[in-house]
């Protein structure tokens, strides 16, 4: 019986376990994870999950009857190393699964805030529910508390935290990775309305505290005073077993348009592949629910005989504040905006153009730009600059026009 092992039980593996079984798939399907209990999602942890308006429910993935019902097998414990000379994978506890094709769904890790005192307690990273855990019971006695980074992470756990912190960022402006400056403006006076502080262009020298954190010094000398830091300053690709089994590696697992890697019998995919992305025209690693769901089904599709090309249109979102940011496509490389809606009452959408073609449309509480910014791109080719401008760039207009 063939068998398919995915190492890795968060969104991606998860994924590409049960659309195996939903393209029909009848040999072996082992999900390896490295985290106690059922395959859960991230995303709440830092929004309902932190706030305690979710719970251990509404995290998991599927109840645990769900994986008996598909035959997929659930195996805990983390891989030691991929032997791909005897196909198989060597847990830590000395254990050996062998493989006809293996998926590499790693993940990501929160990268270290490379400081004096970035160990010390009340020092947090989150990613892992068990992290959420600690960092939500040690928020109720905090005083002063500190975000390091100013992107979706950090700024999700600032408008749940249920009350005012500092947030340190060291570029001029907050999400500058993944949002235009119009976008990361209203953000930023949303924050401060909520009783936030922000420090822009600001690096962190130091954590200081004798066996606990209680003051932040940044790069210009000054003092913050902090009982709970919270480290915000993005990830990096889990890369080591393929590192190690001598697969070409480069910003993640380099795989090819079917998701394969340098091994065809090895996949690849979510946080910790690096793929041939349409949109932006070049090798990407992207962080998102969107881009390990989609890639887990193309993954499984291809395992399954049924190989395509990944094409899939990136998109993101993050609630913050009451406001949803919506993201569709690829912003990196825009060279020039245009703001529809109403940015004063907080329902408005920027669109991004490189090369005089649509790239990206953010979307502030406007869902239906949304949906027709992502109706847009599957309309291959993506709209230009012109054609927006004759329907008054009404994202809605033009795809109704496209379809005419």
């Amino acid at each position: 019986m063939e068998t398919v092992l995915v190492v890795g039980a968060g969104q991606s593996g998860f994924g590409v376990a049960t659309s195996l079984r939903d393209k029909g798939f009848d040999g072996r399907v082992v999900l390896i994870g490295d985290e106690p209990g059922l395959p859960y999602q991230r995303p709440p942890l830092s929004k309902g999950y932190l706030a305690g308006t979710a719970g251990d429910a509404q995290l998991r993935l599927r109840p645990e009857d769900f994986f008996a019902e598909k035959n997929i097998e659930l195996i805990p414990g983390r891989v030691a190393s991929v032997d791909r000379d005897g196909a198989k994978v060597v847990l830590e506890d000395g254990s050996a699964h062998e493989y006809d094709h293996l998926v590499l769904a790693t993940g990501s890790v929160n990268r270290v805030l490379p400081v004096p005192g970035s160990t010390l307690d009340g020092v947090f990273t989150l990613r892992t529910k068990d992290e959420a855990d600690v960092l939500r019971a040690a928020l109720e006695s905090a005083e002063n508390v500190v975000v390091v980074g100013g992107g979706f992470i950090g700024l999700e756990f600032a408008a749940h935290a249920g009350r005012p912190v500092t947030i340190v960022e060291v570029q001029d402006r907050l999400m500058a990775r993944v949002a235009t400056p119009e976008v990361s403006a209203y953000f930023a006076a949303l924050h401060e309305g909520a009783g936030h502080t922000i420090l822009l262009g600001k690096g962190v020298a130091a954590l200081r505290g004798e066996g606990r954190v209680t003051e932040v010094e940044l790069s210009d000398g000054s003092l913050l005073p902090a009982d709970l830091v919270l480290v915000g300053v993005g990830v990096e690709p889990r890369t080591r077993l393929a590192e190690e089994a001598g697969l070409a590696v480069a910003n993640g697992v380099v795989v090819d348009e079917h998701l394969r890697t340098s091994d065809p019998k090895i996949s690849a995919v979510g946080d910790c592949a690096n793929f041939p992305c349409v949109q932006a025209g070049t090798a990407t690693r992207l962080e998102s629910v969107q881009n390990a769901v989609d890639q887990a089904r193309a993954a499984a599709a291809a395992i399954a005989g049924e190989p395509a090309p990944y094409d899939s249109l990136p998109w993101f979102w993050t609630d913050q504040l009451g406001a949803k940011l919506q993201i569709a496509g690829i912003l990196t490389g825009a060279e020039k905006t245009v703001v529809t809606g109403d940015r004063e009452g907080g329902k408005f959408s920027v669109l991004s153009f490189r090369d005089g073609v649509l790239a990206g449309v953010e979307s502030v509480n406007r869902p239906p730009d949304h949906i027709a910014a992502r109706r847009l791109f599957a309309a291959d080719p993506a709209p230009r600059f012109e054609t927006l401008e004759a329907n008054g760039f009404d994202l809605k207009a033009t795809f109704a026009s496209t379809r005419g």
